[in-house]
Order: structure tokens, then C-alpha cells, then sequence
């Protein structure tokens, strides 16, 4: 039951944060991005673009929490889009060297989560067998 209402509380979380940075990314462009400086039109566009694609994503998430029980297989899409994006990191950063320090820390956060998502995701699921076999 504890790890159900871990699942939740971060299924939650995750698709308000994503919607919150999202939008945030739409409204301010390149000066929502540390480190970013002016990056140009083009850049710029780009970010506003991938930022309405996470706002989304967010609302994916968000989807997921209405549900009852939540989704196993939808928390492993979404958290593997997710490690997809860690995974993306740390291409960049073997290519390119380290980023902002802000930029490494979401790709830690985005590193351990993922892993926890596809631990959790069946959360829900178990203690409603549990709960009705048959």
C-alpha cells in the first residue's frame, strides 16, 4: 500500500512539474534555459517548440494519476521517455563536455527516477488484485 501512495504522490508530481517547465519554456524561450545566454531565433524557437511538447508530456502524466489504479504500463512509457531524455544528457555530455550545473542535476534526477518509475509502476495495479482475487 505504501509504494501505491508513492506512486501516486510522484505521478503527480511529475505531471505538474512537467506542465509548470513546459509552459515556463514557452513563455520565456532561451531565458528559461541556465547557462543558456542568447541563443538566437532559431534556438529559441526550438525551445518554445520542445518546451509545449513537455507541457504534454505533463498532461500525459497527469492523465495517468486520474486513473484508477494507475496505469502500469502508461508510468513505463512515460518514465522511458524520461530515461530516453537522461540517456540524451549524457550523449551531450560526452560530446560536448558538462553543462550548466543546473542542467546536470536534472539529468541525476532524471538518472534516479527512472529506474524508480519502472519499480513502482505496477504499484497500484498489485493492490487491487490484493484487494479482489479472483
Amino acid at each position: 500500500m505504501a509504494k501505491a501512495k508513492v506512486l501516486r504522490g510522484l505521478v503527480w508530481a511529475m505531471g505538474y512539474a512537467c506542465v509548470a517547465i513546459g509552459l515556463f519554456h514557452v513563455l520565456l524561450g532561451n531565458a528559461a534555459i541556465p547557462g543558456a545566454g542568447s541563443a538566437g531565433p532559431t534556438v529559441d524557437s526550438l525551445g518554445r517548440f520542445f518546451g509545449a511538447i513537455f507541457t504534454g508530456y505533463g498532461l500525459a502524466w497527469l492523465w495517468a494519476a486520474r486513473r484508477s489504479p494507475i496505469p502500469a504500463s502508461a508510468v513505463r512509457w512515460l518514465a522511458g521517455v524520461f530515461g530516453l531524455g537522461a540517456l540524451g544528457r549524457l550523449l551531450s555530455l560526452a560530446v560536448h563536455g558538462w553543462p550548466h550545473w543546473f542542467q546536470v542535476a536534472l539529468g541525476i534526477v532524471e538518472l534516479a527516477l527512472t529506474p524508480l518509475f519502472f519499480w513502482l509502476a505496477d504499484a497500484e495495479e498489485r493492490v487491487l488484485r490484493v484487494q479482489s482475487p479472483g
